[in-house]
């Protein structure tokens, strides 16, 4: 995952869903846009179905030339071929991570709004960092990734930064500027034309 001027889609998984329908419903909206990373994002901790997820969203992706993380779930991503790991601790298991996978894997963190967090990721050897969520929401404990932190992030560090959570277009608008990816899930996932709710994001972006 590399930026570049214009922010890349990040494409998350629901965290729930039907593997065979979901594959191809996946597989249409990356071929009618441009895809850089996918994350499989479930909430299940059934190995079997995590693994059986993992090896048809390879498929589909690699077939694409996008490539794909998983979630939290260290050994998947290194024994079912996947490109990398998304982790959820902000620093904490970036450099166990590292060594675990090697130095072409993709390493990224989730930092929540913590510019703290996501400079220690940086040092640790992560390969992107997350912010969010961006847009407000009745969960968590109310605190936001706001625009400053993505513009001082993008003016004093170099490593990719991804804005992710509660995103809608008017805010994607306002942080394109500053940002590298838009990590983008239920945002779509939850709209009758997934698709279509992508594509409003993607005119956003410029």
């Amino acid at each position: 995952m590399a930026g570049s001027d214009k922010p890349q889609i990040y494409l998350l998984t629901p965290p729930e869903f039907d593997l065979p329908s979901f594959r191809d419903q996946l597989a249409a909206i990356m071929d009618a846009h441009e895809v850089a990373c996918l994350r499989l994002s479930m909430a299940t901790r059934d190995e079997i179905r995590l693994s059986r997820a993992a090896d048809a969203l390879r498929e589909a992706a690699h077939a694409r030339d996008v490539a794909i993380v998983i979630e939290s779930h260290l050994a998947l991503a290194r024994d079912l071929g996947l490109d990398g790991i998304h982790l959820v601790d902000g620093a904490r298991s970036v450099r166990k991570a590292r060594s675990a996978l090697g130095k072409d894997a993709i390493v990224g963190t989730y930092c929540h709004a913590s510019r703290h967090d996501g400079m220690n990721a940086a040092e640790a050897g992560a390969n992107y960092v997350a912010f969010g969520p961006v847009g407000a929401s009745a969960l968590g404990d109310g605190t936001l990734a706001e625009r400053d932190l993505f513009a001082w992030w993008s003016e004093m560090i170099e490593l990719p930064v991804v804005a992710e959570g509660n995103l809608d277009t008017g805010l994607a608008a306002s942080l394109a500027p500053a940002t590298d990816f838009f990590g983008i899930g239920e945002e779509i996932w939850r709209q009758e034309d997934p698709a279509k709710a992508l594509a409003g994001f993607v005119r956003a972006l410029g």
